[in-house]
């Protein structure tokens, strides 16, 4: 039997590897992809390496890498149903938030246990929008890196609740057309059918198939885009 050539060999590794890889993150699940802990930065950075391995390395044993590959992901999976579970495991391996404002007052000492400099604080406070350490009520270094800020009570957005005001639930938007195709399923849970839709398309002066995108709101409201423009 003739060898296979190494640039067909490493291409067909390559394909294998993306494919258990992507697998494999599917297993791990979007937190892996959103709010990394330090335990799953590190499993993220293994796997990768072991993926170039399987990719490249032209070692006869390269199949070793795919049980290194499962080792890693079986261990990440069960740590993180580990932590879902203990609270002590959760602290341990995530980390736990730490207080950098509290009632006006920056802690000096938990920024340092946090290695934030001032001018890093004060940046993440300008991306927030919130320009005096003064008007924050209460800051939160989290598990994930992010700092998040509440404002003082008399610095808070109004809402309906403040000032006393009953609101009525409302629903998500459906998108009932994408790329020309009518969305059955979303289209029904509107409350709504096929002739209501042919109907506002006419009354907007727009061809289905002219449709990037249509939704409605809770009151019916339709809202078109052409790609080139959008009509209310």
């Amino acid at each position: 039997m003739a060898a296979v050539p190494t640039w067909l060999e490493v291409a067909l590794r390559t394909l294998s590897a993306v494919s258990i890889l992507f697998l494999m993150t599917k297993l791990l699940g979007k937190r892996q992809i959103s709010q990394l802990s330090l335990f799953e930065y590190i499993t993220g950075l293994s796997i990768g390496n072991i993926a170039a391995y399987i990719s490249l390395d032209t070692d006869s044993k390269w199949y070793l890498g795919l049980l290194a590959l499962s080792v890693w992901v079986l261990v990440s999976v069960g740590m993180e149903f580990a932590t879902m579970k203990s609270r002590r495991i959760r602290n341990f391996v995530d980390g736990k938030g730490r207080v950098l404002i509290d009632k006006g007052t920056l802690i000096e000492k938990n920024l340092f246990k946090e290695r934030v400099t001032l001018d890093e604080f004060m940046e993440k406070m300008r991306s927030k929008s919130i320009y005096q350490v003064a008007d924050v009520e209460f800051a939160v270094m989290e598990s994930n890196g992010d700092i998040t800020f509440m404002l003082k009570k008399d610095l808070q957005p109004l809402t309906a609740q403040s000032l006393g005001w009953a609101m009525k639930p409302e629903r998500q938007p459906e998108s009932i057309v994408m790329d020309g195709i009518v969305i059955e399923e979303a289209l029904r849970k509107s409350g709504y059918n096929q002739a209501w839709l042919n109907q506002q398309l006419s009354v907007k002066g727009v061809k289905l198939e002219e449709v990037f995108l249509a939704q409605v709101d809770d009151a019916g409201n339709v809202t078109i885009q052409t790609g080139e423009r959008s009509i209310p």
